[in-house]
């Protein structure tokens, strides 16, 4: 009973199309150019280097794209226990025409030829698109991003704050924001202004969200005129010279400034909490940040108070964060749930936390997923990961468990799958 029904709920939640709120995809060039792009993603390149491979094999400068697949192959044959290998197979299958129980050096050749043949299609693009159903997928945009030459539309911008919230110390990231907007920069009021014209350029070219990744140490606090006047001059293009006081004290001034425009350009402001960067030394490229389990949402309450006109999508690091963003999107109205995020991006830690989510937080207040690809191919397999959790959590908490009928599970998963993205972030009455 529990899989058959699983399976039929699972059928309906695939027939629905879907729009990825958040991704780090390349409008300009979204999709892979063969099967070494797919596997230089760093959940592959993380778990050969786990299995034993070494850094200097997988990172060696100019080693050509069949070879770096060969060698990665060999190593995560060991892996193919993981989700991670899953999804390469379901990928194989899906998009290149390949039925494969498992990938090793004895079949990587034909996949990495079978992919280049599907790749070189002129609008593989666009295929992959229609293939995982996919309308739209959101970017992860620098705040100098020009925002041209790409359909904004399908590829929706994303302001990408990190840089602003954390970078001002350095003359690079200084001199982007003056000729991103055509502004000098000499105090916090002119500071906020020009944070202001990122923001009309953004909105005014389609931007449904801003976003920032934070470490655990971060706590949002207002800054007042004076102390953002003694750190801005701290700290503005003073390199490595500037305490970390003051750097502290600017990046709050940022933080809330780039709240209050949120708040004026109605523009949810997605939150990424719990990162820390550069753990692992000597981990592969995009291998070496963890999360910190002494990370607190409690940090977050001045803010959250400070801005209920403001709806802060929340993504947490590890699943043990989970419950207390369970618990204050189910106190504070501007709070959602917002996806399994990296280390809680496997089944065990998303049925957990999902079940949890769906139990307890208001069904219109939580985006149930979203892939964190940089390539297109990514999204059929990932979500349809997603997918298979929450088709088994509403079959057996909510139609077995509670005597749900199946059409009002299947309401309460579009709602989580595709209709809260148009909510939050279209603005769209459902």
């Amino acid at each position: 009973m529990s899989d058959q029904l699983r399976q039929q709920l699972f059928t309906e939640l695939d027939h629905i199309w879907l729009v990825d709120p958040h991704t780090h995809i390349d409008p300009r060039a979204p999709a892979a150019k063969n099967l070494a792009e797919i596997l230089g993603y760093h959940y592959y390149t993380e778990l050969a280097h786990s299995a034993g491979m070494p850094r200097s094999r997988i990172e060696e400068p100019g080693l050509d794209d069949r070879e770096k697949v060969r060698r990665l192959v060999s190593w995560l044959r060991d892996c193919d226990n993981t989700i991670q290998l899953s999804w390469l197979v379901g990928m194989s299958a899906a998009l290149f025409g390949l039925n494969i129980e498992k990938i090793g050096p004895e079949n990587c050749d034909l996949l990495y030829d079978e992919a280049a043949d599907a790749m070189a299609h002129p609008d593989w693009s666009a295929e992959v698109l229609r293939r995982s159903q996919l309308e739209a997928v959101f970017l992860t945009n620098d705040f100098d991003d020009p925002l041209a030459d790409f359909d904004t539309a399908t590829y929706v911008p994303c302001l990408r704050t990190d840089d602003l919230v954390f970078g001002l110390s350095t003359a690079t990231v200084c001199d982007r924001l003056e000729q991103a907007t055509g502004a000098a920069v000499d105090d916090p009021p002119t500071l906020a202004a020009a944070i202001g014209k990122l923001f009309e350029h953004f909105v005014g070219h389609g931007a449904r969200a801003c976003a920032v990744s934070l470490p655990p140490s971060f706590t949002p606090a207002r800054v007042s005129p004076a102390a953002a006047a003694s750190a801005f001059g701290a700290v503005w293009r003073r390199e490595g010279a500037a305490d970390a006081v003051a750097r502290q004290t600017l990046a709050h001034f940022v933080f809330w400034t780039l709240a209050e425009h949120c708040g004026e350009f109605q523009l949810p402001f997605d939150l990424m909490i719990g990162v820390e960067r550069g753990v692992y030394a000597d981990g592969v490229h995009q291998g070496r940040d963890l999360y910190d389990s002494r990370v607190s949402l409690i940090q977050y309450r001045e803010l959250l108070n400070a801005f209920p006109n403001v709806t802060f999508p929340i993504s947490v690091l590890a699943s043990v964060t989970n419950q207390e963003l369970v618990s204050f999107s189910w106190i504070f109205p501007n709070v959602v749930t917002c996806g399994h995020w990296w280390y809680s991006n496997t089944p065990a830690f998303i049925e957990h936390d999902l079940a949890a989510r769906l139990e307890a937080v208001p069904r219109t207040k939580q985006i149930g997923y979203y892939s964190d690809m940089y390539k297109l191919e990514f999204a059929w397999p990932k979500f349809a990961m997603y997918k298979r959790a929450l088709a088994k959590v509403l079959a057996e908490r909510f139609v077995i468990d509670r005597r749900w009928s199946e059409d009002r599970a299947l309401a309460l998963g579009r709602d989580v799958l595709r209709e809260n993205v148009d909510r939050i972030f279209y603005r769209k009455q459902i």
